[in-house]
C-alpha cells in the first residue's frame, strides 16, 4: 500500500476518504483539516484569545499542540475531578505540554472545593458521574475563560464523540439538545464564552494516530467512570457500520451540520440569580453544589506558568499539497 501524496510506503489508511498516506503526509493532511475547520466555520478570529479544554488525552493534547503550530497561541484549562492516580497523572501529561509549547495552564481542584472527588460527590448526589462531570466541567471552564479574559473555549471532541452523541439525542428525539452539537456555539456577553470544536470532523483514530506520530505523551486509560457509558454503546455500534460503510459518520455529522445552520437564532437563556450562569432554574446546579458542599470559599483556579519557552514549530504557511 503506497502513500497516495509522494508514493512511499503507507503508514495509515483512511477508508473515509478512500486513501492511504505515510507518516508525514498524514501529519500534514490531518493539521490542514484542523485548521480548514477553522477557517471555514469561522472558529476563530484574529482578535480572540483561545483557552483549550485539556484533559491529559490525546484529543485535548494534541487539539493544543496544532493550535499553537497554526498560529492560534492557546493556553489550557485542567479540572482535576479527584481520581486518584488517574487525575494526578492526567494533569501531569496536561503539565509536560505547557511546557513544550511554553504557555500557561489553569487548573480547578474539585476535592480543594468540595472536600470529595466527583465519585463520592455522584453518590452524594445521586446522580451519574458522567452526568455530574459535565455539569461541572462546562461551568467552571466557562467560569476560567470569563474571569481570565478568554474569548474562546476550545475542546478536543472528534468526530466519534459528535456521531455517538447526536445519535444518542436522536434515538430518544432530544431536540433541546441537538443544537448543543454544533461545531461552535456562539459566545453571550460577558457572561458565556464561545465554544468550538475543531476536531469536530476528525475521527478519534486519526487523533490518536497523529499524538502517538507527534510524540505527544498522553494518558492511555480511558476515565475509571466512562465504563457502561451509553456513548461507547453508541460508538461501538455506528464503528461497526462505518466498518460496512465508509464516511458514514462524517456524512452523518456534516448532514447535521448543514440543517442546524437552519435553526433560529437562540434567545437569550435565564441566568443563575447568584453567578450569571445559564439556568433552567433560579440557582444553577454548581451553585446549588457550592452551598451544601462547599469549603465556604470562592471558586479558586490556579494558574501555572510553563516552565520553560520552547519554540513550536510553525504550520500556518504550509502547502496545501494533501488530499
Amino acid at each position: 500500500m503506497k502513500c497516495r501524496v509522494c508514493g512511499k510506503e503507507a503508514n495509515i489508511r483512511l477508508s473515509a476518504y478512500n486513501t492511504a498516506l505515510c507518516a508525514d503526509d498524514f501529519l500534514t493532511f490531518f493539521e490542514r483539516r484542523v485548521t480548514r475547520a477553522v477557517q471555514k466555520y469561522h472558529l476563530i478570529d484574529q482578535t480572540d484569545s483561545t483557552l483549550v479544554a485539556v484533559s491529559g488525552g490525546k484529543d485535548s493534547l494534541s487539539l493544543w499542540y496544532i493550535l499553537n503550530r497554526a498560529g492560534y497561541l492557546s493556553d489550557g484549562i485542567y479540572i482535576d475531578l479527584g481520581i486518584d492516580e488517574y487525575s494526578r497523572v492526567s494533569f501531569e501529561k496536561a503539565r509536560l505540554m505547557a511546557d513544550r509549547l511554553g504557555r500557561r495552564i489553569y487548573r480547578f481542584s474539585l476535592p480543594a472545593l468540595f472536600q470529595k472527588g466527583i465519585g463520592d460527590l455522584s453518590k452524594v448526589m445521586r446522580r451519574a458521574p458522567c452526568s455530574l462531570c459535565g455539569v461541572l466541567k462546562r461551568y467552571l471552564m466557562n467560569k476560567a475563560c470569563i474571569d481570565a479574559g478568554y474569548t474562546v473555549l476550545a475542546t478536543g471532541h472528534n468526530l466519534d464523540d459528535e456521531a455517538s452523541a447526536l445519535f444518542g439525542n436522536l434515538l430518544y428525539w432530544k431536540e433541546a439538545y441537538l443544537y448543543k452539537k454544533s461545531i461552535s456555539l456562539e459566545g453571550r456577553g460577558d457572561y458565556l464564552a464561545k465554544k468550538i470544536k475543531p476536531f469536530f470532523l476528525c475521527s478519534e483514530r486519526e487523533a490518536a494516530a497523529y499524538a502517538i506520530l507527534s510524540r505527544i505523551d498522553y494518558v492511555y486509560e480511558e476515565c475509571p467512570y466512562s465504563v457502561g457509558a451509553k456513548t461507547l454503546l453508541y460508538k461501538e455500534l455506528l464503528n461497526k457500520i462505518e466498518v460496512t460503510s465508509p464516511a458514514t459518520k462524517i456524512r452523518f455529522v456534516k448532514g447535521y451540520l448543514e440543517r442546524v445552520k437552519e435553526q433560529e437564532a437562540r434567545p437569550d437563556p435565564e441566568r443563575c440569580a447568584r453567578c450569571g450562569y445559564p439556568s433552567y432554574t433560579e440557582t444553577c446546579n454548581v451553585c446549588r453544589l457550592v452551598e451544601r458542599f462547599g469549603t465556604g470559599e470562592a471558586i479558586r483556579i490556579e494558574c501555572f506558568e510553563p516552565a520553560q519557552a520552547t519554540a513550536t514549530p510553525d504550520i500556518s504557511a504550509k502547502a496545501d499539497a494533501v488530499v
